[in-house]
């Protein structure tokens, strides 16, 4: 399994808008936590699981989240395929990230916030964190145009 958008929608009326993502299963969903990114080009980069999956996705801002598969935990290829999603506010995606890759994310706006969904406790996931360089893979840069 690879990386994946979770469509969501948001629609309108004369009251106002309706956010929502009716295909994201909280089936195994076990927490939840907000990371809110402060500076704009902010990188929180790369973390790993193996047994973990997380469902993120935007609600504030925007962010590039990138994914890339741990095929060996103490070094991993650093060709592997890198996934790249961008998530912003004004849509309701999510983006699942399967067990056995590392995720990182790149806030594009300041005051950026992400909402992810795991499928581990807090104490799971400790056991099964592993933890490389931002740069490690790098799909940070921003082309100008």
């Amino acid at each position: 399994m690879e990386p994946s958008i979770v469509k969501g929608n948001r629609i309108f009326d004369n009251r106002g808008s309706l956010r929502f993502s009716n295909d994201l299963d909280f089936k195994g969903i076990k927490r939840f936590y907000i990371v809110h990114n402060y500076s704009k080009n902010f990188i929180r980069a790369w973390h790993g699981h193996l047994n973990e999956e997380k469902y993120i996705g935007c609600i504030k801002g925007t962010f590039q989240v990138s994914a890339v598969k741990i095929d060996k935990v103490k070094k991993p290829n650093k060709k592997n395929k890198i996934f790249n999603f961008f998530l912003n506010q004004s849509d309701s995606n999510f983006i699942h990230i399967p067990k056995g890759y590392a995720n990182g994310s790149m806030s594009l706006e300041e005051n950026s916030e992400l909402l992810i969904f795991s499928t581990s406790s807090l104490e799971e996931s400790i056991k099964d964190d592993y933890r490389f360089d931002e740069k490690y893979w790098n799909p940070w840069n921003i082309e100008f145009r």
